[in-house]
């Protein structure tokens, strides 16, 4: 099966696309339902649903984007929506990792405002991205940022 994608680098983008679409959804999704699960007091699940799937899904979702870069031979340079949301993804590690992580077990009311300004962060961070991704500004000349 993998050398179906391999004859062709259009094959390849688009099982490249797919992954990638699939990655935001398991990277991002879940991040919905924490609040809802740490009132419930479902700590554990949070922690497993976090480090098990959605920690690894931002992981994958770059190591396939950047696969879709390298594919598509994107100059980054002057592909500023790209670099953008390269730097966008670097945020949304920091803030799991450093924010949603450490926040997940612990049930002070400190942890849940830490855990609440996490995923929201995360969220601000997923709808740029999302539209960054979409509409692809600074292609065409639109809104074109000229040192």
């Amino acid at each position: 099966m993998i050398a179906i994608f391999l004859n062709d680098s259009q094959n390849l983008v688009k099982a490249l696309y797919l992954v990638h679409i699939i990655s935001v959804v398991a990277a991002f999704g879940p991040l919905f339902l924490y609040a809802p699960m740490k009132r419930a007091g479902e700590t554990s699940a949070i922690a497993a649903l976090h480090m098990k799937m959605s920690f690894p899904a931002l992981i994958l979702l770059w190591v396939v984007g950047m696969g879709i870069a390298g594919v598509n031979k994107f100059d980054l340079a002057e592909m500023w929506w790209v670099t953008i949301t390269i730097l966008l993804w670097v945020a949304a590690v920091a803030v799991s990792w450093f924010m949603i992580k450490p926040s997940i077990a612990d049930t002070s009311d400190e942890a849940t405002k830490k855990l609440s300004a996490g995923i929201g962060i995360t969220h601000l961070i997923f709808t740029i991205s999302l539209i960054l991704m979409v509409f692809k500004p600074f292609v065409d000349g639109s809104y074109v940022i000229k040192p």
